[in-house]
């Protein structure tokens, strides 16, 4: 059961005699780099105001899940070792939304792009009251995700879930997670760090999901040699440009969903090396692929073979109860589809199947085809996507990007030729754990 609690943080102070202060020495010993592939234990990790997460041990400091470390000093001047560590997320505000808060004993510093904040430090009561001092862990917890704003403190046994509207805090104890020395939110996903281990936990029931865990973090979190590679693993991987999608989305909160075979990955969320997952890892009752996508309010329709899998939006997503439904009961057109893509503010779904495409009103039930179109000369349409940017349509290893909807249109006075692209720049790393898939889904014109 949970409960109110308000602890005040108490300093600890020691007393400090010359006699037992070390003899004095010509020499300053040379602090070794740690390496994370040793199975370090890390003090803190957290996204910056980019994206792009930071691991902390000891006076060190990695940035990204590859790459070596450098001294906490040489981004933030002010700090040396840090406890814990998040990113504050609070919509709306621009007080302190994406600022870095970072802990090292009783006191609490804001950073925003490496820069301490005016005010800062501050004891850690003062601006979490009801947190204690000397923390563990910390992790941010927007709001859908925790029913509210949220902040998840770790100390020993004990879990402090602060709300950032009220500053009221509810002291939790969870079983199954063991003590946090680090935390981290990923991919609307939650760890618990100890030692070189991982556990995935449930950020409101602290019940541990989605696997048998302990986990080694060097297998998932970082480019370890002889650990499978990681997020930022260095293996051979084939360019996105030999890799074909099967199907393209974006939900209502500006995530873009890429498929291919039996995974997934998810981009534009402003987090650094993504790594692909199985689809059954977000939406369970799909297996084995889909063959089309598109988003629609706050729903994702997920084509496979002769069915339509209806999803709300959300973390987690979750199927809408009746659903698998035929694709002609609930779209009134018949399988197999090749592509659909939805525009935002629009009430059609559109469905293309091979040089033909349909368009269809989903704001009436049961839905029903309004107009089909011939694509004509459009090459073979794999997946497509369709945002405020533009349409694109995917075929093969390229897209073809056009200034919207209309330009397929067959009338000579509005077809228009677009604009293709390869798809080959190695920014974002689309792969599992086995890095079989591809090194980058990052187009060569962004979205």
């Amino acid at each position: 059961m949970t409960q109110l609690f308000l602890p005040l943080c108490v300093a600890c102070f020691a007393l400090v005699f010359t006699s037992a202060a070390p003899p004095p020495t010509t020499q300053t010993a040379e602090v070794a780099i740690p390496d994370r592939c040793d199975g370090i234990e890390f003090d803190a990790i957290t996204p910056d105001e980019q994206g792009k997460h930071l691991f902390f041990k000891d006076g060190f400091l990695w940035k990204g899940f590859r790459g070596p470390a450098q001294r906490v000093a040489e981004s933030f001047s002010d700090l040396g070792r840090v406890d814990a560590a998040f990113r504050m997320h609070r919509e709306g505000s621009t007080e302190d939304h994406d600022y870095v808060y970072l802990f090292q004993d009783e006191m609490v510093f804001r950073y925003f792009n490496q820069t301490l904040q005016d005010g800062f430090p501050k004891k850690v009561e003062q601006e979490f009251p009801g947190v204690p001092c000397h923390l563990d862990a910390a992790v941010e917890c927007p709001k859908g995700e925790c029913s509210a704003d949220s902040v998840l403190f770790f100390k020993g046994s004990e879990v402090y879930h602060y709300d950032v509207a009220t500053r009221t805090v509810k002291k939790k104890e969870w079983p199954q997670v063991p003590p946090c020395t680090s935390a981290i939110r990923w991919m609307e996903h939650y760890y618990c760090f100890q030692g070189h281990n991982f556990t995935r936990f449930h950020p409101v029931t602290g019940l541990v999901v989605g696997g048998v865990y302990p986990k080694d973090a060097r297998a998932y979190f970082m480019g370890c040699p002889n650990y499978g590679g990681g997020i930022g693993g260095a293996h051979e991987l084939p360019a996105c440009s030999e890799v074909k999608f099967d199907a393209v989305t974006s939900d209502n909160a500006g995530r873009t969903y890429y498929f291919t075979g039996s995974r997934y990955q998810s981009v534009g969320t402003g987090l650094d090396d993504p790594r692909a997952f199985p689809i059954t890892r977000m939406w369970p009752e799909v297996a084995g692929g889909v063959d089309a996508a598109f988003s629609y309010q706050d729903k994702m329709y997920l084509i496979k073979g002769d069915q339509v899998f209806i999803y709300l939006s959300g973390a987690p997503y979750s199927l809408i109860e009746g659903y698998p439904k035929t694709l002609q009961v609930e779209l009134g057109v018949q399988g197999p589809v090749d592509a659909a893509f939805a525009c935002p503010g629009d009430h059609t779904a559109h469905i293309i199947q091979g040089a033909q495409m349909r368009d269809v009103d989903l704001s009436v039930t049961p839905s029903t085809v309004t107009k089909v179109t011939n694509l004509g000369v459009l090459p073979e349409v794999d997946a497509a996507l369709c945002g405020s940017d533009g349409l694109k349509l995917f075929s093969n290893t390229m897209y073809t990007k056009y200034r919207n909807k209309y330009q397929l249109s067959p009338d000579e006075d509005r077809r228009r030729p677009g604009v293709s692209y390869m798809m080959a720049t190695p920014e974002y790393f689309f792969i599992d754990s086995s890095m079989k898939i591809c090194s980058s889904i990052r187009l060569s014109n962004p979205f």
